[in-house]
């Protein structure tokens, strides 16, 4: 008998030594990490790896510090904390524990299977209006992109209060004079770890692409326009947003300075010291009731020396190829008519309510004489003033100022019935609906198996693979196009403006609504 358990604490332990050495381990600038092995699909995964200090104490609303550096083997099994946020939108889907200030983690996703070339670098910014969202997302997964010969980066960044708070005291202890944008700076380190460490991994630190949708779309703007990014990145990718105004305009350094001094005098907070005393939960609470804190990135001289617009304008941008879009149906016509029925006088009389004397040239851009054309009308106008229109004019003027192909989508495939139906908008015709805002991330990032509220149909998942695959062959070559999908046309400076309309039925189409985002261009520069 102890011959019997003796064998089989032998085997047990040889079992285990074999599980062990299956777990890939790769040796960074820090240290040694060890991650997992995913044996069904060959990918290879790093989660929870920290690429800054912890912004906590004396550390929080400073710059990201260098991680520090670990013997022995560092465990990669587990995603990272979450920053600190409150649950705000029911669709985000975490699989991280815990929230803190110490969150600045990212999770990287590679083939198993040894590459004679160095693969390209996918690295994604989650979206959540910069107070929500988590690279652990199940949406943003990077194993679907990984198999497609791709290394998958998503990457943890600082929210609220914590990532986007100034203040002059803290102007002035800043080496460059800055303060309030420490989420942005975040992934600006977060890049810089890649050019350090990616070919560790077997990447190309000259073939990065970063992407995002929403919040994430309008950092990946920031990024293209900030100097202290724009040559850490070969291409870009914007999912529906920019930091154009009236979507997360920045605002100048002193504007923040001053809302930052008026929430420590709301908080009874005498200095630095004082604010940076406040336990995290509190300072969150006390942030993230309406009107106590007005999130905004700065134009502070050192990540942003101007406004993105400004720099997109001047052609100081970085030069890569970008692709970049929207959805069809942002926001319902809700959004515009508030309470009130969709009918044609409502409708006037909103449109003369928020556009003044400009009502006329509105209703003739976006008309609305019968119910079913306000409704249409309604929810276009409402999605171009919510983020449709900055994105459009990020596209324009990289298309203007930059140097290398802009191509542009419509994601206008609308989401099948909820397996267990509760949305009011299910009881809408989908011509109406369209697809609303981020219902394109898991199509893009082939994850729509993790969503489990929805009755994906065998269609869904063809138009996820052909918009993965679009996307997946603009990350490695700067070109969505290949073999066996719709050709998508670039743009480039005086050519007729083509995009690619993603849905059922994907094809390149010609664009028909540039007078609706050329009035906004002069209403929104006034």
């Amino acid at each position: 008998m102890r011959t019997y358990f003796s064998f089989l604490t032998l085997l047990i332990f040889m079992m285990s030594s074999a599980m062990a050495q299956n777990n890939p381990q790769v040796k960074i600038s820090n240290g040694t990490l060890e991650g997992t092995f995913n044996a069904a699909t060959g990918i290879n995964s790093f989660k929870g790896v920290p690429y800054a200090l912890p912004p906590v104490g004396d550390l929080r609303w400073k710059e990201p510090q260098p991680a520090a550096n670990w013997t022995g083997v560092r465990k990669a099994d587990h995603f990272g904390h979450m920053a600190m946020q409150k649950h705000v939108f029911s669709d985000m889907i975490f699989r991280g524990d815990t929230t803190s200030e110490d969150c600045l983690y990212l999770n990287v996703w590679v083939p198993a299977k040894q590459s004679a070339k160095k693969l390209p670098v996918l690295v994604y910014f989650y979206g959540g209006g910069f107070v929500a969202g988590d690279g652990s997302e199940t949406r943003y997964d990077g194993e679907s992109m990984a198999q497609k010969g791709i290394i998958a980066i998503t990457v943890n960044y600082r929210l609220g209060i914590f990532g986007f708070f100034s203040h002059p005291e803290l102007t002035k202890e800043s080496a460059h004079h800055s303060s309030g944008n420490y989420g942005l700076l975040d992934q600006n380190a977060a890049l810089r770890w890649v050019q350090a460490n990616i070919t560790t991994f077997g990447g190309d630190p000259k073939l990065v692409t970063i992407a995002g949708e929403s919040a994430g779309s309008i950092s990946v703007s920031a990024q293209m326009a900030s100097p202290l990014s724009k040559d850490l990145i070969n291409g870009a990718i914007g999912e529906s947003g920019a930091m154009i105004k009236p979507t997360a305009p920045a605002i100048p350094l002193a504007e923040g300075e001053q809302n930052g001094v008026n929430l420590a005098t709301n908080l009874n907070a005498n200095s630095l010291a004082d604010l940076r005393a406040f336990p995290a939960a509190q300072l969150l609470d006390y942030a993230s009731k309406p009107g106590n804190f007005r999130l905004a990135a700065t134009v502070d001289g050192y990540f942003l020396p101007k406004t993105p617009a400004a720099i997109f304008e001047a052609g100081e941008q970085a030069h890569v190829p970008l692709l970049v879009g929207w959805n069809s149906t942002e926001v319902p016509y809700q959004a515009l008519m508030g309470g009130d029925m969709p009918t044609p006088e409502n409708y006037a009389a909103k449109v003369k309510q928020q556009f003044g004397d400009n009502a006329a040239e509105v209703l003739k851009l976006y008309p609305g004489t019968t119910q079913e054309e306000v409704i249409k009308s309604a929810t276009a106008l409402a999605s171009d003033r919510f983020i449709a229109y900055s994105t459009w004019k990020w596209a324009d003027l990289q298309t203007k100022t930059g140097t290398k192909p802009v191509y542009r989508y419509l994601f206008s495939c609308p989401r099948p019935p909820e397996v267990n139906p509760v949305s009011i908008f299910n009881k809408l015709p989908p011509a109406l609906v369209g697809a609303s805002h981020a219902s394109e991330i898991e199509f893009a990032m082939g994850n729509l198996q993790y969503n489990k509220v929805y009755a994906w149909t065998p269609v869904d998942y063809s138009v996820s693979a052909a918009m993965q695959n679009y996307f997946a062959n603009f990350v490695k070559t700067g070109n969505p196009n290949a073999a066996g999908l719709p050709v998508w046309t670039p743009n480039t400076n005086g050519s007729v403006v083509k995009f690619i309309n993603i849905n059922s039925n994907t094809e390149l189409q010609t664009e028909t609504n540039g007078a609706r985002y050329l009035f906004l261009d002069k209403f929104y520069s006034k």
